[in-house]
């Protein structure tokens, strides 16, 4: 391609929406443009990486043995609401209705679609094992698009779904699809843990999370260095401390003015935030039940995620209580609630706080504080569970060992669906007895926009984009000197037919620009290597460098040409 009649815009300056490396250099090297907050399109250089990747993952499902085909964005109501998740999912949907009133979503994912179509069309054992996967664009309302492409609320996704006979089958399912994927985020050069994760509104049992390591990224992984522990925080169990045996003391109500936070209460009573009960009140809708308040030690932190599934609710279901209408309810006190004497609510209580003897917790009083607080002899509750998030130094649940906290982004997800779909939406089969059986399933996704920008997050310096060499939007970059010198312009127009006769995707930086603008270009678009014809063209000299490397060296144009199409195919 020659880049004098190429549509390419790159912009010198950060933009003001920009906040991480991926969103600001693929928006200053002209791949990506906003339309509006969370929704962005593609231009050529982007639009060429993001096909190199969808490529790679086609080729890892088709040897798989998955089979692509594609449906459409737009759903009807009635199969979310045949499955149950039509009120689950949430706000995060996009729901539309027809002319004739009649419900629809614009798909955030596809399992109910999926589920129909093999419900009614496989309905015999020979028919299984099946994975069908498509490549499409999914849609989720997110309250607070950011990062670019990292959290949007259009993005490319590869999603999968297999159906086996019974869970044996499944796992083997799960496993092909485990593997495929380890191999897909290698090819695109990503350094990833695969991670327990949790399956939040997808559902199911067990459940892998591919997650690119990065300080930018949204999930936290708990990793163990002593053993295979390795889970996104969400996900990882939490191992109580232990308690040495301590008479238990009577109650105590004590003055604590002015001291809400748990901090200034335990430095008031000059106490150990250890020996601290901190309250957390929700109001909860659509249930049974409005009030919710959570106990929990007081130097730990609330892990949302293990509080949704412990009161099995989606997430959209819960928020913070307004305090003054929760203790008009139900006797709280905001800033001084403790668990005895709450009515009309659900009490959780994390399984670690209720072992520890002795506490201090709020009286639900105003300025007032209770000492001694046990579970059992004080207080019980509705549910006591393990409510904690893990943290760095914790004790390994698998081994012991303290554990360490990373940061990652999440560029795929398997899940073990089990029957929660197959048997809600009626999708069975005929065993070798004609005997009706329920399809076991599992579900696989890759986003494909996100693991671009999780690419760039891991590949990049101060002047740009440092593209792996599979996903690069081009392999080789030419670039001329002075475009209206005649032994450079000739000299780069063979070195571009050579490369391009043997493969290589090349650019001829055939523009009528300063080298400093050209030399920027390339650094910035992140093209693997860079051949540049200068004022040694008729002596047949090039400069010969490589993007990730600062040093470059002279060579001949055709021992230059050689080594980048070696390169290129020891690369792919």
């Amino acid at each position: 391609m020659r880049m004098s009649s190429m549509y390419l815009k790159t912009l010198r300056e950060v933009p003001a929406e920009a906040e991480i490396p991926s969103h600001i250099w693929l928006l200053r090297a002209g791949m990506i443009r906003k339309l509006v907050s969370g929704v962005y399109g593609f231009m050529p250089l982007g639009f060429k990486s993001l096909r190199k990747i969808e490529e790679i993952v086609r080729e890892e499902m088709d040897n798989s043995g998955a089979q692509e085909i594609l449906m459409s964005a737009i759903q009807p109501a009635e199969l979310w609401q045949e499955s149950g998740r039509w009120y689950a999912y949430g706000p995060e949907m996009f729901r539309l209705k027809d002319r004739s009133q009649r419900e629809f979503c614009l798909g955030p994912t596809h399992e109910e679609v999926f589920t129909d179509i093999v419900r009614n069309e496989v309905d015999s054992y020979r028919q299984l094992p099946l994975n069908l996967y498509q490549i499409q664009t999914k849609y989720r309302d997110e309250q607070r698009p950011r990062f670019g492409l990292m959290r949007s609320r259009e993005f490319i996704m590869k999603d999968a779904y297999s159906f086996d006979r019974d869970w044996e089958g499944l796992n083997r399912s799960y496993q092909i699809m485990y593997d495929a994927y380890t191999r897909i985020f290698n090819r695109c050069g990503l350094t990833f843990r695969a991670v327990e994760a949790d399956t939040g509104a997808i559902g199911g049992s067990d459940s892998h999370e591919f997650t690119a390591l990065s300080e930018y990224g949204e999930s936290e992984i708990a990793y163990c260095d002593s053993c295979d522990l390795a889970a996104t925080t969400e996900r990882a169990a939490c191992v109580d401390d232990k308690y040495a045996e301590e008479a238990l003391l009577a109650m105590e109500e004590v003055a604590t003015p002015g001291t809400k936070a748990i901090e200034e209460v335990a430095k008031f009573l000059n106490v150990d935030m250890k020996k601290t009960l901190k309250a957390l009140l929700f109001e909860v809708f659509d249930q049974d039940y409005r009030f919710v308040a959570v106990f929990i030690r007081g130097d730990r932190e609330l892990n949302m995620t293990k509080l949704v599934n412990a009161l099995n609710i989606p997430e959209h279901a819960i928020q913070f209580a307004d305090e003054v209408a929760m203790g008009a309810e139900t006797g709280c006190v905001g800033g001084f609630t403790g668990p005895m004497g709450l009515h009309d609510c659900k009490i959780l209580v994390d399984t670690e706080a209720a072992a520890a003897p002795n506490l201090v917790a709020g009286a639900n009083k105003v300025d007032t504080h209770v000492l001694n607080v046990n579970y059992g002899r004080d207080y019980t509750a509705d549910i006591v569970t393990d409510l904690k998030l893990i943290k760095a130094g914790d004790a390994c649940p698998k081994c012991g060992a303290p554990v360490k906290i990373t940061r990652g982004i999440e560029v795929g997800q398997v899940f073990k669906l089990g029957t929660k779909y197959s048997a809600a939406m009626g999708a069975c089969y005929k065993d070798e007895n004609m005997q009706e059986q329920t399809m076991v399933m599992g579900c696989y996704g890759i986003g494909i926009s996100r693991t671009l920008a999780a690419i760039v997050e891991q590949n990049h310096d101060e002047d740009g984009i440092i593209w792996p060499m599979a996903v690069a939007p081009y392999h080789v970059i030419v670039t001329l000197i002075n475009k209206d010198d005649d032994a450079q312009a000739k000299l780069g127009e063979d070195i571009y037919r050579h490369l391009r006769s043997a493969g290589v995707e090349v650019l001829l930086d055939d523009r009528k620009e300063r080298p400093g603008v050209k030399f920027k270009d390339a650094d910035l678009l992140g093209i693997p290597l860079r051949i540049t014809v200068g004022k040694k063209a008729a002596e047949g000299v090039v400069e010969y460098k490589l993007r990730k490397e600062k040093e470059s060296c002279d060579m001949q144009w055709d021992a230059a040409a050689e080594a980048a199409i070696r390169l290129v195919r020891e690369s792919l």
